[in-house]
């Protein structure tokens, strides 16, 4: 990882707008404190709902934003054209990858099952050792309750690590979030 003052941290969260005002509310103070802090965003490159908070807060902090969105979701999730950098790629497998390679930590926020993809996707690859990048869940609300329990029932049985739950750094508070995004 570089210097903090090149540090890129991917925001995985909600693109609906019919999500709580709340959790729009929390996306925007993560952009807040990633611009405070000096780091740049990663993310999906749309504007509505907490995808659109997470970046207008860290570009107005500052804060290089670097976005990526397929061509089929540039019209559904409205393409942030305001942003630093702006990729429209084909396919969710080529967003995916550039946010993967771009990103130095990978911090996920409360979504649905596309955000749950994401996150399920850096957290393995990181327990299978293709990165060693910090996975954060940032679990407002107890937004991902059932879903830790689950992964815990999954450790007790045998089909989840104690070094792969042991990996996963779980808060509901976004300044400890952002501090697990350093190694």
């Amino acid at each position: 990882m570089g210097g903090l003052a090149l540090m890129y941290v991917a925001v995985y969260c909600g693109s609906l707008s019919t999500v709580p005002q709340s959790y729009v509310d929390l996306a925007a103070e993560v952009g807040r404190q990633i611009a405070a802090r000096g780091w740049n965003l990663v993310w999906g490159g749309g504007q509505t709902s907490m995808m659109g908070a997470v970046a207008r807060e860290a570009r107005a902090g500052g804060a290089h934003t670097y976005g990526v969105i397929p061509q089929g979701l540039a019209t559904r999730e409205i393409a942030d054209r305001e942003s630093t950098e702006l990729h429209v790629v084909d396919t969710m497998r080529e967003r995916k990858k550039m946010m993967d390679d771009k990103a130095d930590a990978f911090l996920t926020l409360p979504g649905g099952i596309g955000t749950a993809e994401e996150f399920f996707e850096v957290w393995t690859a990181g327990v299978l050792g293709m990165h060693r990048k910090p996975v954060v869940l940032l679990d407002v609300d107890n937004h991902y309750k059932g879903l830790v329990e689950w992964l815990t029932e999954l450790r007790d049985k045998g089909f989840v690590s104690h070094a792969a739950l042991k990996s996963l750094v779980v808060t509901d508070d976004v300044s400890v979030a952002l501090d697990a995004c350093v190694v």
